[in-house]
This record gives structure tokens, C-alpha cells and sequence, in this order.
């Protein structure tokens, strides 16, 4: 019965990984790559989370929206209130009440995407899942996260430059994208931005920026929820740590006593 049950148990998990896989997976093979924000302690590079945003304003922010972040959160990338209010102001917003469009505040959102076909990037880099164990188990999630960053850096750099034309419309060849044609030319080329920190700016760099920016907007409390589950663990292990302690010490004189 238990080996029945066990059996079952294993089946579900992959159906259900497995579909997980035929998904959210891609084609390609997809790289890990060291971010700062990885692993149990890990932390956003606020740099690169200010490279990242450079990307998407100069690149991005043509097509592409952002439309669940709040302006008021760049703060967390170490900009000053004025900073934040200036870069709000450079975006407009229509108003309802003034029928008529206005700078926005830092209490707005960034703009929703500007083409009906372009996804919002708010949440993509918790969309897609860029690691998966063998046969579709997903055990490399455990290890190595899901890998939606490092998706978007492999998207950005796997494209070979061929062009496909379909029902009138041109498809670009990337082996990473599930199909390996997609819609979107490619964005980045390398040195397609100037950085005040003269960090390099080829494509590969530039991708792990805007990748890592893409995170932090899907994600922008990472550091913090990992502090509460750490702490959280610790506690429990000391808690669990005086139950067998108490536990011993009760049971200790009924064990120890001899039967008559």
C-alpha cells in the first residue's frame, strides 16, 4: 500500500513539473550566472540595479511597460526624493480629473507598454523559469532558483541575426525563445548606452543589468523576505532544539525506571 501511494505520489510530481516545463521552458540552453541577489544571503547590486534601470528607460521603456512598479520604489535603488520626483516628472500620465495629461508623481506607476503586442515587463522575470532538473523535475530549482534573470540575459544574447518572413509578418531567429523565431527584434546590440560609472556596456553586460533591474521589479522585497525566512528558520531550529531537550529531560525518569 505505501509503495502504491509512493509510486502515485512520484507520478503526480511529474505531470505536474513536467508541464510546468513544456510551459515555461525554452528551447535553449539556458546559463547560470552569479548574480549578487542569489542564494539565501544574497542582495541587489544597487549599481547594477541603476545600469539596469538606464537600459530600460534609453531601450526598453520605447515599447515595453512597467505598469504594477511604483515610481516611489526607485528610492530603493538609492536615488534621493528629488531624483525620483525629477525622473517621474520626465513621464506623463493622463489625468481624469484634469482631463488632460500631466507629469507624473513619484506616487504613480511607470506607463503601461506602448504596443498592444509588447508584454509588461513588471513581472517577466518571475514569468519564465529558466532551469529545470532532469526530465522535466525542476530540480535545479532548488539549487539554483528559478531562473527568470538569466532567461532574459539568454533571450537578449541568442539572437543570430537571420530573419524570417511568415503571413507577412518577420520573425527573428533566437534559439532561446520556445519556437526559435519571435516577434521582437533584438534590443540590444552592445554599447547601445553610456554609463556614468563607465561599467562596460557590451551586450552580454548590458543584459545581466537589465535582467537583474527586471528582478528587483518583480521582486523588489527579495532581500528582505530572505532575511524573515532566515530568521524564521533559526528560531524554529532553536525551538525544536529545547522541545528534544524538555522532551528528554520529561521522559527521562519513566525510562530509567526499572520494573518490579
Amino acid at each position: 500500500m505505501i509503495r502504491k501511494l509512493t509510486l502515485a505520489a512520484l507520478s503526480a510530481l511529474i505531470i505536474t513539473t513536467g508541464g510546468a516545463f513544456a510551459s515555461g521552458g525554452s528551447d535553449g540552453h539556458v546559463e547560470n550566472i552569479r548574480f549578487s541577489f542569489d542564494g539565501p544571503f544574497g542582495a541587489y547590486d544597487q549599481n547594477q540595479l541603476q545600469r539596469g534601470l538606464q537600459i530600460y528607460t534609453e531601450v526598453c521603456s520605447a515599447c515595453h511597460g512597467l505598469k504594477y512598479v511604483p515610481l516611489r520604489t526607485l528610492s530603493d535603488l538609492g536615488y534621493s526624493d528629488a531624483q525620483v520626483r525629477a525622473y517621474a516628472a520626465e513621464l506623463e500620465i493622463f489625468d481624469a480629473e484634469l482631463d488632460d495629461f500631466r507629469p507624473r508623481l513619484p506616487t504613480d506607476h511607470f506607463p503601461d507598454s506602448s504596443l498592444d503586442n509588447a508584454p509588461d515587463l513588471s513581472l517577466m522575470a518571475k514569468a519564465r523559469a529558466g532551469f529545470h532538473g532532469p526530465y522535466g523535475l525542476g530540480l535545479n530549482q532548488f539549487f539554483k532558483g528559478m531562473g527568470g534573470p538569466e532567461y532574459i540575459v539568454a533571450l537578449l544574447t541568442s539572437y543570430s541575426g537571420e530573419e524570417v518572413e511568415q503571413a507577412g509578418s518577420t520573425f527573428y531567429e533566437n534559439s532561446i525563445f520556445p519556437g526559435g523565431q519571435i516577434a521582437m527584434s533584438a534590443p540590444l546590440v552592445g554599447e547601445d548606452v553610456e554609463f556614468a560609472d563607465g561599467h562596460s556596456n557590451d551586450l552580454h553586460h548590458e543584459a545581466e543589468d537589465v535582467a537583474a533591474f527586471l528582478m528587483w521589479a518583480a521582486e523588489p522585497k527579495l532581500s528582505a523576505r530572505k532575511h524573515v525566512g532566515f530568521m524564521g528558520v533559526f528560531f524554529l531550529s532553536i525551538l525544536a532544539v529545547l522541545l528534544y531537550l524538555t522532551n528528554k529531560r520529561l521522559w527521562a525518569p519513566h525510562k530509567n525506571r526499572k520494573e518490579d
